[in-house]
């Protein structure tokens, strides 16, 4: 009798439909168009619609999985601030915590900020299950819309145990990526992200079938920052583009706002212009992190002497737009420079 309630049991299990909850953020994926063919100014209708709304209009994209709908706010992703990543962070924690038999997670969000979104996701949740970002380069109710066809590939890639402890993943145009080197690199092409160096996990193709290629490097010296109930803001952290010519105003300006940390996003191979870099000291001996980067979209910013010299940390071969989540995440654990160097570099 016991044998046979065990199989009885797993039985049941193996045949459950796989719970995927979706949570929506807005974004181009919730906007409205006001033509078919509104592909550029659609943000001007100024309608966006909840997760509920949309998935009840698209129909049904997966019938084989139960779909668990959950709001979040309806934001433009140009409109996302970091009080939205910890907000979010927390609500996929607590989802988690009351529903535990959800078998993955896909969020719907703009694609202007997708890539930090999901990169603060990977370095805030400890879920073993798929967490997938999605977005849309074309409104739903527009002709080419690509809404549907990423929401259904998110679905998949979220309900696919082959991506379960991956971390935080982005699926767009059918292509996983990583979300520590997903970036756009499109503003209106439908294949609009890419991992520059690196290239995609997996691809799903025209039944919904995961093919996973690669496994994403995850140091093991990583440091999980996941504890966030006690942060109620995150500490400000800015990026300075250097370009030829570039000063030091901007650089002034930022620290006399009460800038914590400074990206400087510099000319490749990973230097400030010569008029940034008096600048960027002597932001450091007033306590600012300062961490050099390369405006390269393939580059990478090892320890050297000039940096040591001037205080300055290596940002590695993160992108400036990312390597300031991680140091805002980082200066809410500590100041010292050192152990900010560490944790750079961890990630």
């Amino acid at each position: 009798m016991i044998g046979e309630a065990s199989e009885a049991g797993k039985a049941a299990i193996t045949s459950r439909r796989p719970r995927i909850a979706v949570i929506g953020t807005g974004g181009t994926f919730a906007m409205q168009a006001r033509h078919r063919f509104d592909w550029v100014e659609y943000s001007e209708s100024g309608v966006i619609l909840g997760i509920d709304h949309l998935l009840t209009t698209m129909g049904e994209l997966a019938p084989h999985i139960d779909i668990v709908p959950i709001g979040f706010r309806a934001l433009g992703s140009t409109g996302i601030v970091p009080a939205d990543w910890l907000a979010l962070s927390l609500l996929i924690t607590s989802t988690m915590a009351q529903d535990p038999s959800l078998d993955g997670i896909v969020i719907t969000h703009g694609t202007a900020t997708l890539e930090e979104t999901a990169w603060f996701l990977d370095l805030t949740l400890a879920l073993d299950i798929p967490v997938i970002v999605t977005g849309a380069q074309r409104p739903a109710n527009t002709e080419g819309s690509d809404a549907c066809v990423n929401l259904r590939a998110a679905l998949a890639a979220a309900c696919a145990p082959a991506l379960r402890g991956l971390g935080v993943l982005v699926v767009m145009d059918n292509v996983v990526l990583p979300a520590r080197d997903a970036t756009k690199v499109s503003s209106f092409e439908l294949a609009a992200f890419e991992a520059p160096g690196f290239g995609p996990l997996a691809r799903i193709d025209a039944q919904g079938q995961v093919a996973l290629r690669r496994l994403p490097v995850r140091p093991a010296g990583r440091l999980p920052i996941t504890d966030l109930a006690g942060v109620a803001s995150l500490p400000r952290v800015d990026v300075v583009l250097s370009y030829a010519g570039a000063d030091r105003i901007v650089i002034d300006a930022l620290v006399a706002a009460g800038t914590r940390g400074i990206i400087s996003a510099g000319l490749p191979p990973g230097r400030p212009a010569n008029g940034e870099r008096a600048a960027l000291v002597d932001a450091v001996a007033r306590g600012v992190i300062v961490v050099q980067s390369t405006r390269a979209a393939r580059g990478t910013v090892p320890m050297q002497r000039f940096l040591s010299v001037d205080g300055i940390l290596a940002g590695g071969d993160l992108s400036p737009q990312k390597l300031r989540i991680v140091l805002m995440l980082a200066l809410t654990r500590t100041g010292d420079p050192d152990v900010v160097q560490q944790m750079l570099l961890a990630y």
